[in-house]
C-alpha cells in the first residue's frame, strides 16, 4: 500500500506538469485536427478524454514502478517483506480499470448511436465513386453530376508552380445547405472507394454492391475539402472531394439554377444532334475531353502505359472499325479500368474525344463521327 500511494503522489506530479507544459506549448501544436461540427467536436472530446486516461494511467503505473524501484532498493531494505499477496490492493486495480473503462465506454457509444443515426435527413445525397471521380446525386432533386480534379495537368507534371488547393480542388463540387442534415448513400462502380472529410469528421467508405451510410450536419457556410482515403488504383492522389455548404436560401437558389441548366443541357443536346459538324469543330473539343478525362491513363500524347492502359497512338481501337472504337468509349471493357462513359460525357463530347483520337497521336484516318451516330448507338 505505501508503494501504491508513493505511486500515486509521483503520478500525479508528473501528470501536473505534463499538462502545464503541454498547455504552455499550446494544443494546436499536438492535437487532433478541429471540425466544424457538433459531432467532430464530440468525437474529439472522446479523443481527449481517452488520451489523458491512458496518459494518467501510464503516469502512475510507470510511478509506482520507479518509486518502487527507488524507495524498496536492496540497498534501503536488505530484507524483503514476507507476504504473497494483499486483496485489498487486488480489488482496487480490479475496480479502478472497470470504473474507467465504463467511464470511456458510455460516452463513446452514445456518439456511435448517433453517429449511425441517418433518420430524419433534410437532404439525401447519392455519392458514387468511380476511378478517379465522385458522382452526386440530388435524391430528392433529380439533379446530378461528376465531380473530377481541376489542378491543371501542368502543375502535376511541375511545367507550372503549385496551386494552393493543389490535388483538393475539383470542377463541380458537392453543394449542401447549411444547418441542415444531409443523409450520404456510399457506393462505388469499380473497386472500394473511401469518402472522407476531415472537418466533417465523416469517413466512410464507397463499396460496390453495398451501400453505406453516413450525415452531416455543418452549421458554418465554407468550403470543405478531402480526399479518397482507400488505395483505388493509379489515380488515386487524383480523386478529391470539395464541398460546398451554403445557407439554406442560397443553396434553393442553387438547385433551382442546376434545374434550369438540366433543361438548357437538353435543349443544347438536341441542338448538337441536329447539326453536321466538321472535324475542325470536334478536334478542339475532344482535345479538351481527351485531357480532361482520358490522359490520367493513356497519356497526353497517347502513348499509355503498358499492357494496363494501351496506347492510343497506332493502336487497332483507335485506328480500326469505327463502330468498335465507339463502343467501346460507350459502354468500357469488362474487366479492366476502362470504364463506361455513356453516362458520363454528353453526345457530343463523345463524338469529339473520338474523332479526336482517331486523328492524333500520328493516327491519320480521317474519320468523322457526328453526336447524333454517339445517340443513336447509346
Amino acid at each position: 500500500m505505501k508503494s501504491l500511494a508513493g505511486g500515486l503522489k509521483s503520478g500525479l506530479s508528473i501528470l501536473a506538469l505534463w499538462v502545464g507544459a503541454r498547455d504552455a506549448w499550446g494544443a494546436a501544436a499536438i492535437d487532433m485536427r478541429e471540425g466544424v461540427t457538433e459531432m467532430s467536436s464530440r468525437i474529439q472530446a472522446l479523443h481527449h478524454l481517452s488520451l489523458w486516461i491512458c496518459v494518467g494511467v501510464g503516469i502512475v503505473v510507470f510511478g509506482a514502478m520507479f518509486y518502487t524501484m527507488f524507495a524498496h532498493h536492496r540497498s534501503r531494505h536488505p530484507t524483503p517483506a514476507k507476504f504473497s499477496d494483499n486483496l485489498l490492493v487486488e480489488i482496487i486495480w480490479t475496480l479502478i480499470p472497470v470504473v474507467i473503462l465504463v467511464s470511456m465506454a458510455i460516452p463513446a457509444t452514445r456518439a456511435l448511436i448517433e453517429i449511425e443515426d441517418n433518420s430524419d435527413a433534410d437532404l439525401t445525397v447519392l455519392v458514387t465513386g468511380s476511378q478517379w471521380k465522385w458522382h452526386y446525386e440530388y435524391v430528392d432533386f433529380g439533379i446530378s453530376y461528376y465531380s473530377n480534379i481541376a489542378t491543371p495537368q501542368a502543375q502535376i507534371d511541375n511545367l507550372e508552380p503549385k496551386g494552393e488547393h493543389y490535388l483538393l480542388e475539383v470542377d463541380n463540387a458537392l453543394v449542401i445547405p447549411a444547418d441542415r442534415k444531409v443523409r450520404f448513400l456510399m457506393t462505388a462502380d469499380d473497386v472500394i472507394h473511401s469518402w472522407w472529410i476531415p472537418d466533417f469528421a465523416v469517413k466512410q467508405d464507397a463499396i460496390p454492391g453495398y451501400i453505406n451510410e453516413s450525415w452531416v450536419n455543418v452549421p458554418v457556410p465554407g468550403r470543405y475539402r478531402g480526399q479518397c482515403t482507400e488505395l483505388c488504383g493509379m489515380g488515386h492522389g487524383f480523386m478529391p472531394i470539395e464541398v460546398e455548404v451554403r445557407p439554406a436560401d442560397e443553396f434553393n437558389a442553387w438547385i433551382e439554377d442546376q434545374r434550369l441548366a438540366n433543361e438548357l443541357a437538353g435543349e443544347a443536346a438536341v441542338a448538337a444532334r441536329a447539326k453536321t459538324w466538321s472535324i475542325d469543330e470536334l478536334l478542339p473539343i475532344g482535345q479538351e475531353v481527351y485531357l480532361k478525362h482520358c490522359a490520367t491513363c493513356h497519356e497526353p500524347d497517347g502513348s499509355g502505359q503498358g499492357i494496363k492502359y494501351p496506347a492510343l497512338a497506332g493502336s487497332e481501337i483507335a485506328g480500326g472499325d469505327m463502330n468498335a472504337h465507339l463502343d467501346r468509349v460507350l459502354n468500357g471493357k469488362a474487366d479492366t479500368e476502362m470504364q463506361a462513359w455513356a453516362p458520363q460525357l454528353s453526345d457530343l463530347e463523345l463524338a469529339a474525344v473520338i474523332t479526336y483520337e482517331r486523328n492524333s497521336f500520328g493516327n491519320s484516318t480521317g474519320d468523322i463521327i457526328q453526336p447524333l451516330t454517339v445517340y443513336e448507338a447509346r
